[in-house]
């Protein structure tokens, strides 16, 4: 039998430059589920190789520890909620924009509630790392809001207030309604959720006349 040189070796089927991505995505696709369903203590690596039909030293190639695997899939889950956000059909007027980003924010979770089950397992397991992976990756989106804050300002269309002051009442709001949805399984439509939200922060609750009287009681 003839032995094939070097480069009639090479000529075989070429290797496929997306599976070790594809082999990744579905790793982490797997983890999230089983991290979420079984907590982050216990759950054994080979669980999670055993669903995907390949051995635990698979995973160990693109994951060198459980810590590193864990990670990785709660990263992941703050990326597709960017993407989710971020594909949001950019409106003429902002504020309608904000609105459907709120609601696309909302939407994200009830689709895939592991991530927000790997938020909560982050902060309990994770409590020496300095800044949570939700909040890294939030800030990535700050300087977008602010500019549309900027403008919205300039335009006298909101008040003049300090626009972090805005975006951290904003984001509280939006952040705690998507664990009240998890934690009591509330299942409001989510557009109502994200017009209360809304309403409330661009309308307050006082009427006129209220503010009038508070702000004539400011100055007296």
């Amino acid at each position: 039998m003839a032995t094939r040189t070097p480069q009639q070796k090479l000529r075989g089927r070429p290797r496929d430059p997306n599976r070790t991505a594809r082999c990744r995505e579905e790793i982490l696709d797997s983890a999230a589920r089983i991290f979420a369903e079984n907590g982050y203590p216990h759950t054994d690596v080979q669980v999670i190789a055993d669903t995907l039909g390949v051995g635990k030293g698979t995973v160990y190639r693109y994951f060198p520890t459980k810590d590193a695997l864990f990670l990785a899939a709660v990263d992941r889950g703050m990326m597709r909620l960017i993407e989710a956000t971020g594909d949001v059909k950019q409106s003429r007027d902002p504020l309608e924009h904000m609105r459907d980003a709120v609601k696309a924010y909302l939407s994200f979770f009830q689709e895939y509630p592991e991530f927000a089950e790997l938020l909560i397992q982050e902060r309990a397991e994770f409590r020496d790392r300095k800044e949570p992976t939700y909040f890294a990756r939030q800030k990535v989106q700050e300087p977008i809001w602010r500019a549309q804050f900027e403008r919205l300002i300039a335009a006298g269309r909101v008040r003049d207030v300090p626009i972090e002051r805005i975006m951290n009442v904003l984001g509280d709001l939006v952040y705690g309604t998507m664990f009240t949805n998890h934690f009591s399984g509330r299942h409001r439509p989510l557009k109502d959720q994200a017009e209360d939200i809304l309403d409330v922060v661009f309308h307050g609750i006082l009427t006129p006349a209220e503010r009038r009287r508070r702000a004539r009681g400011a100055k007296s």
